[in-house]
């Protein structure tokens, strides 16, 4: 008998969170270290929100409140996804977590047990993936192609879809390629799972960035297609859109107020629930009409960015960047840096042992890191299983415009720089 349970062992990690000892490492030896790991945005959360918190907590609203969320926000929230997804949302359907995250874990726990399949996109955010094996269930990756603009069609999803397919999750706009999902292409996918799938498959429908979009891009939703409201749990939040990843408010709408029971009683064993005070600051941001101004003046910051990033990046000899279309990331093609550095053929000399924990990205990840003094994230990061042959970084455009420009330089030296990183690959240091 060990300490540990089995379960313990098999649980991922998200490795934004984890590369932020090396930073810190970093910086207290005075270096100077670009952050674009992160994906927080680098605004204050809006001044009339943080208003109302301080009010409530001067009336003496920090007690328990209902597990399930205050009615208040609930009601507010079945309001926006009515309004927003043409459908007819009631509020005993919603159920307030702390943080976009624990939908996640407690949705595969719930649906999922050993022999069903979770199908999820690869690239996309890791705590998709993390989850599956911790809960006993089969994880099925969805490779989303470049070609493709990352996207996905029907015929894609068609060929991972099995007997066994209990849970798929969905996320436009996507983390972390940008990618952005039109109404006929949510059609498509909407009928392969009609046709493919059993009567009760969940869809998890991820649309925590549903405001920050590009270009007059707009954003749909898959529950807005014909049929898909009895199997879609549509999930957002506050930590984007509001720039409030501290806050830990997310929200789900379920098909039936029956399963809002079930994870009602969720929150009350793992949370009791969720702060009221912060609860109510969300209200006021999704009922009053500064709400939708300040994440307009927020959007409009992060396509600039983009632009300035993605110039730059393919710029750079090696590199090939797509413009996304949503969110505040870019994900660039850095195959070819990998192998004018020498990382291809540095990592296939690895021993086995350590060859399995890192990967070209990887490798480059770290050289940028270590020698040139800018944080990103590599491609594994993003789904492990498969990821092998393919080669890129994920760049948060969350950070001062600046800083990105250093941080565009920086990485263009790294690009160029195979002295460096012979010499990075010899001292035999932080290969993952």
């Amino acid at each position: 008998m060990g300490l540990y349970s089995d379960r313990a062992g098999r649980i991922g990690s998200e490795n934004a969170f984890k590369i932020g000892p090396h930073i810190r490492s970093l910086e207290e030896t005075g270096r100077d270290v670009i952050r674009c790991n992160l994906g927080e945005p680098d605004f204050p959360v809006p001044g009339f929100i943080k208003e109302e918190v301080k009010r409530q907590i001067d009336l003496d609203n920090t007690h328990y409140c209902d597990p399930q969320g205050i009615p208040s926000l609930r009601a507010a929230i079945a309001k926006q996804f009515s309004e927003t997804r043409g459908i007819r949302a009631e509020a005993e359907r919603v159920v307030v977590f702390p943080g976009g995250k624990p939908p996640i874990g407690l949705c595969q726990q719930t649906y999922c047990g050993p022999g069903d399949e979770v199908v999820y996109p690869s690239p996309g955010f890791p705590i998709y993936e993390s989850f599956i094996p911790y809960v006993g269930a089969t994880p099925v990756p969805l490779h989303l192609k470049e070609e493709n603009e990352f996207s996905l069609s029907g015929e894609e999803l068609a060929s991972v879809l099995t007997e066994k397919t209990k849970l798929i999750f969905l996320n436009f706009p996507s983390n972390p390629t940008g990618g952005v999902a039109s109404p006929e292409q949510l059609r498509e996918i909407a009928s392969v799972i009609r046709s493919r799938c059993c009567e009760d498959v969940r869809i998890y429908s991820d649309e925590i960035y549903e405001h920050i979009l590009f270009d007059s891009h707009r954003h749909h939703s898959i529950l807005s297609c014909p049929g898909m409201e009895r199997n879609t749990i549509l999930v957002s939040g506050a930590s984007k859109s509001f720039a409030w990843t501290g806050g830990r408010i997310g929200w789900a709408l379920f098909p039936t107020r029956e399963e809002a029971e079930v994870f009602k009683n969720l929150n009350i064993n793992y949370f009791s629930c969720t702060a009221a005070y912060n609860q109510e600051g969300v209200r006021l941001g999704l009922e009053s009409p500064e709400g939708p101004v300040a994440i307009k003046k927020m959007v409009e910051i992060f396509q600039m960015r983009r632009d300035l990033v993605v110039e730059g990046l393919n710029a750079i000899p090696g590199i090939r960047c797509l413009k996304p279309k949503g969110t505040f990331y870019v994900f660039p093609n850095v195959e070819e840096v990998c192998r004018n550095l020498g990382i291809l053929e540095g990592c296939e000399s690895l021993p086995k042992e350590i060859r399995q924990k890192t990967s070209p990205s990887t490798l480059l990840q770290m050289f940028l890191l270590f020698v040139h003094g800018v944080a990103t994230m590599d491609r594994k990061s993003f789904g492990r299983i498969g990821s092998d042959p393919f080669h890129y970084l994920r760049l948060s455009i969350a950070t001062g415009t600046e800083d990105l420009k250093k941080g565009l330089a920086r990485i263009a030296a790294g690009a160029s720089d195979r002295e460096g990183f012979k010499r990075f690959f010899a001292a035999g240091e932080h290969f993952f």
